[in-house]
């Protein structure tokens, strides 16, 4: 049987025991608070994305402000506004497309004491009025038989004048002073005498044709003289 040991022997025992444990605690918390503050220090995990119930709201933008400086003259590229149509600015003249010239004579046959009237009709025949110079200056009357040249309105013709004269589109205008044929062959030269060539009558068949601002009568105009 081993000797009984003594009551020192006993607390020196649980006094290295119990030093045994302070140090064994104080490492313990010492490595608790060694990952305590590495935790503190190092970087912050990355929350993850929620979604959230309510929509952000949208910002807009505002307009930039104009730049003082620059150039406030027109852009030569921007568009122009269209320009005015023709049609606004009045009838234009006429052309002998538009216009059909026809010679007209008062009748068919002439006794032997009647003088021809002749005159000149001219119809629009296109869909928009147009102009030109209905006056003497412009008009010629011409009057044959067969090949023969019998009388110009142009070899005697005084005091010619101007008439501009608007045509409506689809109307007829005619001379409003037809002008006489006397019956009489006429030249530059005879225009003053009393005696020039007369046309022969009995039944004999003559042709009207006229002009007037160059534009020429479709067909001649044929009358008879007795």
């Amino acid at each position: 049987m081993s000797p009984r040991q003594s009551a020192a022997v006993y607390r020196r025992r649980r006094i290295v025991v119990l030093g045994i444990i302070v140090v064994l605690l104080a490492l313990l918390i010492g490595l608790v608070w060694s990952l305590v503050a590495r935790g503190g220090t190092g970087p912050d995990p990355t929350p993850s994305a929620t979604r959230s119930s309510t929509p952000s709201p949208t910002t807009s933008t505002p307009p930039a402000s104009p730049d003082p400086s620059a150039d406030a003259s027109p852009d030569p590229s921007a568009t122009t506004p269209a320009p005015t149509s023709t049609a606004d600015a009045g009838p234009v003249p006429c052309t002998a497309a538009e216009v059909q010239v026809t010679a007209v004579t008062d009748h068919d046959s002439y006794s032997a004491d009647q003088n021809p009237q002749l005159s000149i009709s001219l119809t629009n025949s296109s869909t928009k009025d147009c102009t030109m110079n209905v006056g003497t200056t412009t008009q010629a009357f011409t009057i044959t038989s067969g090949n023969d040249t019998w009388w110009r309105s142009t070899d005697c013709q005084q005091t010619p004048s101007d008439a501009i004269q608007t045509i409506k589109a689809g109307a007829t205008i005619t001379s409003s002073t037809p002008v006489t044929w006397d019956r009489t062959r006429s030249s530059v030269d005879t225009c003053a005498a009393t005696d020039r060539q007369r046309a022969p009558g009995g039944g004999a068949a003559y042709r009207l044709t006229v002009s007037i601002g160059g534009f020429q009568s479709t067909n001649p105009m044929q009358f008879l003289l007795n």
